[in-house]
């Protein structure tokens, strides 16, 4: 009887302890929620002038003599001194100085999954971005995406758009690739760069579903679908569908793929829509030849060539997630990566095959 009694208490133990552990971390999920709602989210920028030239520096430490080091630090050291001294009168004399800043590059980021999940940390920046600055300014978004919804894309790129329309010009770097909706977006515009095999256009419109009609017969099991209004449901998963619901859905698919193409034409009017537009990808190269970009560069060697003569300031917008959001985006991105990379193998495997 003792031994029934000590077996069952230790039980009643872990079983409580298990219970405290499932009600710890609920309510510290609950507690980070709480907080993301309070504390939002914030923008980050960084002067990438800056981060260029400590890393230049932490490499001359280590390649040059400490003589020679030393006196490149020195003259630089004196030519920063002349500067703020030169400005310092120009200030004290009433000048106005702001007016005639450096230029000034801003660097967004846009990384697209299939719902273009980013478009909501692109409208905090844009919005902030052009609080700021002016026509004598620039923008650059270095821009990831190989498409996905239309609606989604449809929204991102009214973002770009808000900044052609303040007169700010936009500069949108692709280095690997810019495809369908990640396309719809870069052709916007003033300058669209892109690497050398960069991937781009897939100026084109797909949709496929399975269905499981003939294996719910095969079983007996039957399947309702209850719609008001004719075209409110015209392909389905799981009923039989009919020549006249596929030929609307054609329809539909062909309505979109002319707002596409126009869109694509207002943009970037030097296109042969007639040759591109086919759904088909072009290499960076190839796409030089086909006008979908202007120029051949990575983001990188613009970048770069931008500091010698600008401030460039990359602008992010960070939101602090919850534990459970965190673990949920990272499970919807892992799973948007793997159906873009078959998709990806699907559509691009003749190219190296």
């Amino acid at each position: 009887m003792l031994e029934f009694l000590y077996e069952y208490g230790l039980f009643v133990a872990k079983a409580a302890t298990l219970v405290a552990a499932i009600l710890l971390v609920i309510g510290a999920s609950a507690q980070l929620a709480q907080r993301r709602r309070d504390d939002g989210g914030h923008i980050e920028v960084t002067k990438l002038n800056e981060q260029l030239e400590e890393n230049s520096l932490t490499l001359r430490e280590s390649v040059l003599e400490p003589a020679v080091l030393k006196q490149q630090q020195k003259a630089e050291r004196k030519r920063e001194k002349a500067e703020a001294k030169a400005l310092a009168k120009r200030i004290k004399k009433g000048e106005n100085v702001e007016e005639e800043h450096k230029k000034r590059v801003f660097v967004l980021d846009f990384d697209g999954d299939i719902k273009a999940s980013e478009v909501e940390a692109l409208r905090e920046e844009i919005t902030t971005v052009l609080d700021v600055a002016s026509d004598k300014d620039e923008v650059l978004v270095r821009l990831e995406s190989g498409g996905g919804m239309v609606h989604s894309y449809g929204l991102a790129a009214s973002q770009l758009q808000r900044i052609r329309d303040q007169g700010v010009p936009l500069v949108v770097c692709v280095d690997r690739v810019a495809a369908s909706g990640g396309y719809m977006m870069a052709c916007i515009a003033d300058r669209l760069l892109a690497a050398p095999f960069a991937v781009l256009g897939s100026i084109g419109v797909v949709a496929q579903m399975p269905n499981f009609h003939r294996l719910l017969k095969k079983n007996d099991i039957d399947f309702e679908l209850l719609t008001a209004g004719e075209y409110k449901r015209t392909l389905t998963m799981f009923g039989e569908n009919t020549d006249k619901g596929r030929q609307k859905f054609i329809e539909d698919l062909e309505d979109i793929h002319e707002l596409f193409k126009s869109f694509v034409g207002e943009h970037r009017p030097q296109l042969d829509l007639a040759t591109v537009a086919n759904g088909d990808v072009w290499f960076g190269r190839r796409a030089l030849e086909h006008a979908l970009i202007d120029e051949i560069s990575t983001s990188d060697e613009y970048l770069v060539k931008a500091c010698r003569d600008a401030e460039v300031y990359q602008v992010r917008y960070v939101e602090k997630k919850s534990l459970p959001e965190r673990f949920g985006i990272s499970v919807s991105s892992v799973l948007d990566r793997l159906l873009l990379t078959w998709w990806d193998r699907a559509q691009k495997s003749r190219f190296f095959s």
